[in-house]
């Protein structure tokens, strides 16, 4: 009889979280859990900022990618796909939670409020490919807290931030790391 390996029943545990299922990561550490969170997230993150985004608004330029997407009748932005994703998690569970921060945003809510978001961030960004770990207390929970870098993939990536009037930052490049999404797992 097949087992499956600490991996796969991490990621299966992320799915059925992430759709609002009850699971348990019995067996697993925190690493590993918000290390194959991340690997869904960033997968579906890249596929949505490469085959749509960059190659209907950059390559072929057939509709426009936009803050004001509704507005203009644009396309979602990559970085407003992900909130959203991530809000809708939230509606479903308290399990774990998940944001996309910067050091740079254009967006001023997107930048860190906690110290560990902050010190994360910096990590990341000190140390390209590599993430930050840690753990923090918040209102009285403890939290496992994850720090990964948001890397540009495209340049939709780039030029959208370097362009835009409220950006902080405009000189990014391919492969910079532009912010960081950060994972919680509460372990109380």
């Amino acid at each position: 009889m097949r087992t499956m390996n600490a991996k796969v029943k991490a990621l299966v545990v992320g799915c059925v979280l992430a759709t609002g299922g009850q699971a348990t990561a019995e067996g697993m550490d925190y690493e590993t859990v918000t290390d194959l969170l991340h690997l869904v997230m960033s997968s579906d993150r890249t596929v949505y900022t490469r085959m749509i985004v960059n190659r209907l608004a950059v390559e072929e330029g057939v509709i426009k990618a936009s803050e004001h997407f509704e507005d203009e009748k644009a396309l979602v932005l990559p970085a407003q796909m992900f909130r959203f994703g991530a809000e809708m998690v939230a509606e479903e569970t308290d399990e774990f939670s998940y944001s996309l921060l910067s050091l740079w945003p254009i967006n001023k809510q997107n930048a860190p409020t906690t110290e560990m978001e902050k010190e994360g961030l910096e990590f990341i960004s000190a140390n390209p490919g590599e993430n930050f770990y840690g753990e923090e207390e918040l209102g009285g929970t403890n939290y496992f807290t994850a720090v990964y870098p948001d890397v540009a993939v495209a340049t939709a990536c780039y030029s959208c931030h370097n362009d835009h009037k409220d950006s902080p930052r405009t000189d990014f490049d391919a492969g910079d790391v532009m912010g960081g999404v950060v994972i919680r797992i509460p372990m109380d």
